[in-house]
């Protein structure tokens, strides 16, 4: 890339660097993290080839490209990603917002606005909050929505808080610090998580992309990976409204073992769906009686 002074150029020597890296998806790669880097659509990445490329931005592509090329995530590199229309600013303690949880979003809108029509308002409660990505989506799409977001990390709650109020959502999301339900008071219409369900063993063998970007603790799910749901399913009937639901993602091979968990404290399984590889991703749970 040294020869390089338009973007045309500097985009075929990142794609062809990253190809032969070895990165399956470099065409794309490149497009998201040149366009992000110089604050580009991803079309005027490629329509703006005669675009003269300056040696400020220069190093700083050649700097991102050799931080992909030790498996960091574009958009770790970056330091944002798009989730449900929101841009989510992220940070070394929130786990990467990713297209399969949009769905455990969607699946929750529904039942998230029938109880915002029925009762005029509606309170979410996110287990493990991260970036804020579920809380926020959900209350982008319902104003009468209010959320408290929680996690054990102060760095994810201060990112959740920042990206509220980047996406203007500030005025009706909360943070706390707290362990599962430790310092929660309060009862919700709907509690939501994507707990960390990885099985301690496995979490060695995952990609670098994920097992050495991603936070540990918003990945380990214990031996079995199913601690945090243990945690949410003991004690979720005590800060849940007669009339609410559970919503959580899951691994793909976890849905019968998390349904007993949740049968055995009294709730029923109302809706379970498929992710985008077609894996079982996501189960809603209601209270029985």
């Amino acid at each position: 890339m040294s020869g390089a002074s338009r973007l045309g150029a500097v985009v075929a020597a990142t794609r062809n660097t990253l190809a032969e890296a070895g990165f399956v998806d470099a065409a794309i790669e490149t497009r998201i993290l040149l366009g992000g880097l110089l604050g580009l659509s991803t079309t005027e990445v490629f329509t703006q080839a005669d675009r003269p490329v300056t040696e400020a931005e220069r190093a700083l592509i050649l700097d991102a490209v050799a931080r992909r090329l030790r498996h960091e995530p574009v958009h770790r590199i970056l330091g944002y990603r798009e989730f449900h229309g929101l841009d989510l600013r992220l940070s070394p303690e929130t786990l990467e917002p990713r297209p399969d949880t949009e769905i455990l979003v969607d699946c929750l809108l529904p039942h998230l606005k029938r109880i915002a029509a029925e009762n005029g308002s509606v309170s979410l409660l996110d287990m493990g909050t991260g970036t804020g990505a579920i809380a926020l989506a959900l209350l982008k799409e319902c104003p009468q929505a209010r959320a408290l977001g929680s996690d054990i990390a102060l760095g994810a709650l201060e990112t959740a808080a920042n990206n509220a109020d980047l996406n203007g959502l500030a005025d009706r999301f909360e943070t706390r610090r707290s362990a599962w339900f430790e310092a929660i008071d309060g009862r919700f219409d709907i509690i939501v998580s994507n707990p960390p369900y990885i099985p301690t063993d496995v979490v060695e063998a995952l990609d670098p992309e994920v097992r050495d970007y991603d936070p540990r603790a918003a990945l380990d799910g214990g031996g079995d990976g199913l601690v945090a749901y243990r945690a949410i399913a003991e004690n979720a009937a005590q800060h849940l409204l007669s009339h609410g639901l559970i919503g959580v993602e899951i691994g793909y091979d976890q849905r019968e073992s998390v349904t007993q968990l949740f049968e055995r404290k009294g709730f029923s399984l109302i809706e379970w769906h498929r992710d985008l590889g077609g894996n079982d991703r996501v189960l809603l749970f209601s209270r029985d009686g």
